[in-house]
């Protein structure tokens, strides 16, 4: 059960409940946008640039929800990683090499090598990344493509750190785990 009240769509202004209805459309989030609701503008704001950079398609979904899934698992936040978790498998990753992330698994391609290795340092150590993992970037990534990546990283360790110090998990990460245990 989240630390604060989630929010019932009723509760919420016209604005904020367009948005509300469209991003629980979008994914599982319903329990996460109840609780972001407590700020309507953010729950505007945030979940509408994710929705519309998602439909822009700047850059690979596999590679976003691949970062995702890294950041996550650094975090240790089980919320994000069993919410994005299975879009990896939709992404032609099967469940044994979505779970050796952010370790190696011979269905990594060397790109996806290259995200979690990215994923991983702007997650760790931000202030140390040399300028050779641009010059490797640029060869796979455009410069937007590259802002993008690093904007759904950045925001993937503010909603690990937003779910879990506010508990927000709808007993998905349970029952992902339980399941993954008896397999």
């Amino acid at each position: 059960m989240p630390r604060v009240t989630p929010l019932l769509p009723d509760a919420l202004p016209p604005s904020a409940l367009a948005v509300f209805e469209k991003f629980t459309r979008y994914g599982p989030f319903a329990d996460q946008a109840s609780v972001l609701a407590h700020v309507p503008l953010a729950l505007e704001h945030l979940c509408s640039m994710l929705m519309e950079l998602k439909q822009r398609r700047g850059t690979d979904w596999r590679y976003i929800e691949l970062a995702i899934v890294v950041v996550s698992k650094l975090n240790a936040c089980a919320y994000c990683v069993a919410s994005h978790g299975p879009a990896l498998q939709v992404g032609a990753l099967s469940r044994e090499a979505v779970a050796a992330v952010p370790g190696d698994h011979a269905e990594l391609t060397d790109v996806d090598r290259l995200v979690i290795e990215y994923a991983t340092q702007v997650t760790l150590a931000h202030g140390r990344i040399r300028d050779d993992m641009f010059a490797r970037l640029r060869a796979h990534f455009s410069e937007s493509q590259i802002v993008e990546l690093t904007l759904r990283i950045g925001l993937a360790g503010f909603f690990n750190r937003f779910n879990d110090a506010l508990q927000i998990d709808d007993g998905r990460a349970a029952a992902l785990a339980a399941a993954a245990a008896g397999s």
